[in-house]
């Protein structure tokens, strides 16, 4: 397959969240049949409901300005399928990708025609075995894994990471992982075991007692990350991100007593420099922002009170399953105009459905538009001169607006 045939072909197993099988047998049966390529180097898991992939995204800033070869794999992309796999903050090629994602495909077809599979491995674990086969082949140090969904049965968890993190639990994707912060927080936990190092961001109290709970079963102790670095200026913008570079920087400590290299300066320099698209990012007079639970939308709607003084018009999607209606409590009081669309995703909520979801806000303007491409149409024409267009509420709306607005 060449890379447009690769894409097609991963695509049409599915959504990845609709689609998917929570599960490692899939998994583990396809990873051997690749030869085991996760037990080449040594891997660091995040997991956590917000926050996984800016700690990734500063752990591999950190590391790559240290000299150390990483290979990162996050979820999920917002324009190229490559932008899930980096080596050393590089995008893979999608020639090399093309070549993985066939390699992958062949096997899983032939060890169902085997009886080895029940069934072809979904777009997730596919892709995250194409990362892992990707990383062994490059020769990769360290790989930092955010995890898709969860934990426990997560694709990523099959990699038996050496060091493993939980960044901040809360409510999101409970038809999955339980209606409970106690029932979220075990899922997420599961991946904590003997032979692990453990690195936990500040929790709420049900949280933090199921993570401690975990810990003392696994027999390992916890190390609690501590916003202690002085004279930093974020590469991430919003105060949450404290939180976030605090446990990087602890698992920067966890690779120090594994012999890692990663001076001070140099850490201090990834923290600067790290980059996240589609997380409070600016472009023109669009800010991009994938808020898309409550916690997220907290942060964004916290940023907005502190950095943004113009009038705000705000491009907004939802996907099946969120929570939209709190989203809209706590962002929509703040803004002039709403836009309301629905990205090209089978998960995602028509504009009237969010409309039927979200209380009534006073605001001054609301437009239901039926695509993301028109809902910029009219942002353009209706936003104050002085004003700022935030397009929020899912990644998948920021990555296809992020698409039109670069053609």
């Amino acid at each position: 397959m060449d890379f447009a045939e690769s894409t097609k072909y991963l695509l049409s197993l599915g959504n990845e969240v609709s689609a998917m099988k929570l599960g490692l047998e899939n998994i583990r049966t396809l990873l051997a049949a690749l030869d085991d390529p996760q037990n080449n180097f040594l891997k660091v898991q995040v997991a956590g409901t917000n926050g996984k992939g800016s700690v990734c995204a500063f752990l591999d800033s950190m590391c790559v300005r240290a000299g150390i070869k990483t290979g990162l794999f996050t979820s999920p992309h917002l324009i190229s399928i490559t932008e899930r796999i980096k080596i050393g903050g590089v995008e893979i090629s999608e020639a090399d990708f093309a070549l993985h994602a066939t390699r992958v495909r062949e096997i899983c077809e032939l060890r169902v025609a085997k009886g080895e599979l029940e069934a072809i491995p979904t777009f997730f674990e596919q892709i995250t075995a194409i990362a892992l086969s990707v990383f062994a082949e490059e020769e990769i140090e360290l790989a930092i894994l955010e995890t898709g969904l969860g934990g426990r049965l997560d694709a990523t968890t099959a990699a038996n990471a050496e060091i493993v993190a939980i960044t901040q639990i809360d409510y999101d994707h409970q038809e999955y992982l339980g209606d409970t912060l106690v029932e979220i927080a075990a899922e997420k936990a599961a991946i904590i075991r003997s032979d692990t190092k453990v690195v936990v961001a500040k929790q709420k109290r049900e949280a933090e007692l199921v993570i401690r709970g975990r810990c003392r079963e696994a027999g390992v102790e916890p190390n609690f990350a501590k916003s202690n670095y002085p004279n930093v200026v974020l590469g991430l913008l919003g105060k949450h991100q404290q939180a976030n570079a605090a446990v990087a920087i602890a698992i920067v400590q966890e690779l120090r007593e594994l012999n890692f290299i990663i001076p001070d300066d140099k850490m201090r320099t990834g923290l600067e420099t790290a980059r996240h698209p589609g997380r409070l990012e600016y472009f023109e007079n669009f800010l991009f922002d994938g808020a898309h639970n409550i916690a997220g939308a907290s942060a964004l709607r916290e940023y907005l009170d502190e950095f943004v003084k113009q009038p705000i018009t705000m491009i907004f999607g939802a996907m099946k399953g969120k929570d939209a209606g709190e989203i809209a409590s706590v962002l929509f009081p703040k803004i002039e105009i709403l836009i309301l669309t629905k990205p090209e995703n089978t998960r995602a909520l028509e504009a009237a459905e969010i409309l039927n979801m979200i209380p009534d806000q006073g605001l001054k303007k609301v437009v239901l538009t039926g695509n993301v491409a028109e809902a910029i149409k009219i942002a353009r024409e209706v936003y104050a001169p002085d004003g700022l267009i935030c397009v929020t509420g899912s990644l998948y709306l920021v990555g296809e607006a992020k698409k039109i607005l670069n053609n």
